[in-house]
């Protein structure tokens, strides 16, 4: 741990430890780390006696959690936008390095300053563009919470198995079930599982259950999905397309793990999933096997994230969204 982040965690660790009212957000569309991360730092500061709600914003469609990442909220935390106070003196956005990926929730932020609140942001994003009062930001962690587990350690409050779960979640995700993940990392695992969290069951819960309708849903997208051996440099470039129709059928977290499944083609350097949102709007998803910067890529659409996954949104026709993610992925930096 450097010394600055080392400092920013200290000054974190203050604020949180006279917080008496609290609202923690995630980014749009949830992820385990995102979720994970938000109800462990509010199931703590809720034991520690404070008024703690949990939320996310909308990027336009309707406001659902996450079905595979309800049971991560023990305590009921998490409440409907709308059912949030006008204001709180402590807004804490975590996973989330853009006001734009806060959605529907995004002038939260402002408010709270103007209101004489602190806004802390907890983030692991290369593209975090420190919006906050106060930052405890780490693009070299692997997980959102990983910093998270640092502040409760800083605080000097014990793991029990429900936080430890939460943590777990976002660990196991984020790091691609621990296949990019340091020596510490696992360390911190460890700990976690010391806690009392039951590793098979959790990913089962959370990563590997999906209904039967996943199954027709995946074999349609992946019957329209492309190699292009040229594309990305001469690297190679592997996409798909998820409609609004066919994502009907399913969860979100189907559309999400579609991304998962195309990253296995070994023949490209990098897989795009494009999910229709709104009419000619597309959420874009990006990862890559190691030679390609894709958040730069991403970050010259509108978006950001890591190096090896990112993401944004484009307007248009698939084809036209195709068309600006190639020339961006030619300029992309090699690594």
């Amino acid at each position: 741990m450097t010394a600055s982040l080392e400092h920013d965690i200290r000054q974190a660790a203050a604020l949180l430890s006279t917080a008496t009212d609290v609202t923690l957000l995630g980014h749009v569309r949830p992820d385990a780390d995102a979720l994970g991360s938000a109800l462990a730092l509010g199931r703590v500061l809720s034991k520690r006696g404070a008024t703690v709600r949990v939320s996310f914003g909308t990027g336009g469609g309707e406001w659902i959690p996450p079905e595979t990442l309800r049971g991560l909220d023990t305590d009921g935390l998490l409440v409907r936008p709308d059912e949030l106070p006008e204001t709180e003196p402590l807004l804490i956005g975590l996973d989330t390095p853009t006001l734009g990926r806060l959605g529907s929730l995004g002038g939260r932020v402002a408010k709270a300053k103007e209101t004489g609140g602190q806004v802390l942001v907890v983030d692991h994003h290369a593209s975090n563009q420190f919006y906050g009062t106060h930052h405890v930001v780490d693009e070299t962690a692997e997980a959102t919470a990983v910093l998270v587990l640092q502040l409760i350690d800083a605080l000097g409050d014990d793991l029990d198995e429900p936080t430890a779960r939460c943590l777990y979640a976002g660990l196991v995700t984020d790091t691609g079930g621990f296949r990019r993940a340091r020596p510490v990392t696992h360390a911190m695992a460890a700990r976690l599982l010391e806690a009392g969290v039951q590793p098979m069951a959790l990913t089962r819960e959370i990563m590997d259950s999906h209904p039967f309708a996943y199954l027709p849903m995946l074999a349609t997208v992946l019957a329209g999905a492309r190699l292009e051996p040229e594309s990305v440099q001469g690297l190679g470039l592997v996409h798909a397309v998820v409609t609004a129709e066919t994502a009907s059928t399913v969860r979100s977290e189907e559309v999400e793990s579609v991304i998962d499944v195309l990253r296995s083609t070994r023949d490209a350097e990098v897989a795009v999933v494009l999910k229709e949102g709104r009419p000619g709007e597309w959420q874009v998803s990006l990862r890559a096997m190691g030679k390609i910067d894709v958040s730069l890529a991403a970050r010259e659409l509108g978006g950001g994230g890591h190096r090896l996954a990112a993401g944004c949104t484009v307007h248009g026709t698939a084809e036209h969204a195709l068309g600006l993610l190639r020339d961006a992925l030619d300029r992309a930096p090699r690594l």
